[in-house]
């Protein structure tokens, strides 16, 4: 993403806001010679689903609008050189007000965008850090007059879900075109789905899956070090309950502090099936950096939730994030990708990582019967990260692992290979993205002891696996800060550079269209971390 405007609800009528803007801007920006946001209309519209009607005129509706950075082939070696262990610029991120300045738009573009916004009846809410996003809202009519497109209700053929979308292509005069980059909000046909199943598997007591002891084992990690100091975010579509944390916490005497709660756009809602999602992430990081401040991100499950939570989450400077949360890359449009990509572009830029599951359908995220892989997992600037089936001894150390049958991977449809990649392109990605980057304990057997909904459970998914990793990136965050270097950011350039060195490298195991071998795979990536000397040789880097 570049820059996305939220719509929030429209507080004036759109005479009075029409009133509120100059004549010559009026005159200035007429609705002809519009140009279409080719890539922000959903593909298979018309032969996927059944349209039933109109959506009500006074019906409202929350968008996201991305605007294209500055100079982005300059923000793009930017994070490159920063990201990079080998290059002098190593660890200088920019601040917020730094970014903005060097690849946010100018203070007037932003100003030519909100303007039209109201011109049109829509309310305009924050500009985002970075001058990239604008949050904004209005009804139906006011948002197909702004953008030039219909918006109708429509039914799956296949789910019999209903939903609303734009039926062709939004549109902007001219001299707008070359500012926005997508429009998100104007469909609400596909959601997120958490990684993790919806459900617990019930056993007799929280031996029934892995604890704390034996996942710190297993990956090494350093009675030491805890995450004291460090922050941890996870991005989030549903709620949780506190009780359960606690009840988690206190039987394994881990003391974390209680997460903090950033609801975004008024939060996901009452609770529902993803609470144990929620829990999951909640718990698997407060296994193994117990010290560290969890803050939990809630929005709505729509794309423009989806931009406005990662926003959200940028904007905050919370140093690593870790996402359960995902779509396969043929489910959603390309300028919504686009558009979430910004978002993690600035992210990278400011020295944030993320941490993203890779699905937990093999190598056919889309289910369709082909290859195809999770995004946000794909995305250039996150860490992928696939799953295993970890074996620790009768003492908690890592004894074997072995490639999950149900970890993501494969290549991307959408990114070209990175530089970073490069050294492990395989002739199977054709030149394109290669997923996952890095794995962790995944099998839901034994799978990871969690509390959840009033009772202990076991549950796995490459949604145990993304926190696995983000908690060592707090504690490699809290070695660091220790040592005086740079915090991890961007981890990819510097997890490839390694070359192995601190992985378990994983040999068997297969996802489906992909087996495990020595080196960097499909399956499992570069594998899985042992804490100690993997910190070790990222420091000396």
């Amino acid at each position: 993403m570049t820059l996305r405007l939220k719509l929030l609800a429209a507080a004036a009528t759109p005479a009075l806001l029409l009133a509120a803007v100059p004549a010559a801007f009026a005159a200035a920006q007429p609705d002809t010679a519009r140009v279409a946001l080719s890539g922000d209309v959903l593909t298979g519209l018309h032969t996927d689903a059944v349209r039933t009607g109109a959506v009500a005129d006074s019906h409202r509706i929350s968008v996201a609008v991305s605007l294209t950075p500055r100079d982005a082939k300059a923000l793009r070696t930017f994070v490159a050189q920063v990201s990079n262990p080998a290059s002098a610029s190593y660890g200088h991120y920019l601040t917020k007000a730094q970014f903005a300045a060097r690849f946010g738009r100018s203070d007037a573009d932003v100003k030519k965008v909100t303007d039209y916004l109201r011109s049109h009846g829509l309310t305009v809410g924050a500009v985002h850090s970075g001058n990239l996003l604008i949050d904004a809202s209005g009804t139906a009519t006011q948002l197909e007059k702004a953008f030039g497109t219909t918006l109708s209700t429509w039914k799956d053929n296949a789910s019999g879900r209903t939903f609303y979308a734009n039926d062709a292509a939004p549109s902007l005069p001219g001299s707008l075109g070359a500012l926005v980059s997508d429009i998100s909000g104007l469909n609400s046909r596909n959601q997120l789905h958490h990684q993790a199943p919806a459900t617990v598997t019930p056993h007799n007591g929280p031996g029934g899956g892995y604890t704390p002891a034996q996942i710190k084992g297993g990956y090494n990690v350093s009675g030491s070090y805890t995450g004291s100091g460090q922050q941890i975010a996870l991005l989030e579509f549903d709620g949780f309950q506190q009780s359960n944390i606690t009840a988690y916490d206190s039987h394994y005497g881990l003391g974390s502090p209680a997460p903090t709660v950033h609801k975004v756009s008024g939060g996901s809602g009452p609770l529902g099936d993803g609470q144990v999602e929620v829990e999951l992430d909640i718990e698997v990081l407060n296994a193994i950096a117990p010290a560290a401040k969890v803050t939990v991100f809630e929005g709505p499950n729509s794309d423009a939730g989806e931009v406005d939570t990662y926003q959200a989450i940028v904007d905050s400077g919370i140093p690593v994030t870790s996402i359960s949360w995902g779509l396969a890359e043929s489910g959603r449009t390309s300028s919504n990708i686009s558009a979430v990509d910004a978002v993690f572009q600035q992210g990278a830029a400011e020295g944030l990582s993320f941490f993203a599951a890779s699905g937990d359908s093999g190598s056919d995220d889309a289910g369709d019967g082909g290859t195809s892989v999770d995004y946000p997992a794909s995305d250039p600037y996150v860490t992928g990260v696939g799953g295993t089936t970890l074996t620790v001894t009768s003492g908690n150390a890592w004894s074997r692992e072995t490639a999950w049958s149900g970890g993501g991977g494969g290549k991307s449809s959408v990114f070209t290979i990175p530089t970073w990649q490069t050294p492990v392109q395989k002739s199977q990605g054709g030149g394109k993205r290669q997923v996952p980057d890095v794995a962790a304990l995944a099998n839901p057997s034994p799978g990871v002891s969690i509390y959840s909904q009033g009772s202990w459970g076991r549950v796995g998914g490459t949604s145990a696996a993304a926190p696995e990793w983000a908690a060592f990136a707090a504690l490699y965050n809290q070695q660091a800060t220790a040592a005086g270097k740079a915090k991890l950011g961007f981890a990819n350039p510097a997890l490839y550079k390694a070359n192995g060195t601190g992985f378990h490298d994983i040999t068997s195991g297969s996802n489906g269209a992909y087996s495990a071998a020595t080196g960097w795979d499909f399956t499992t990536g570069w594998g899985s971390y042992n804490a100690a000397t993997l910190a070790a040789k990222l420091l000396t880097q």
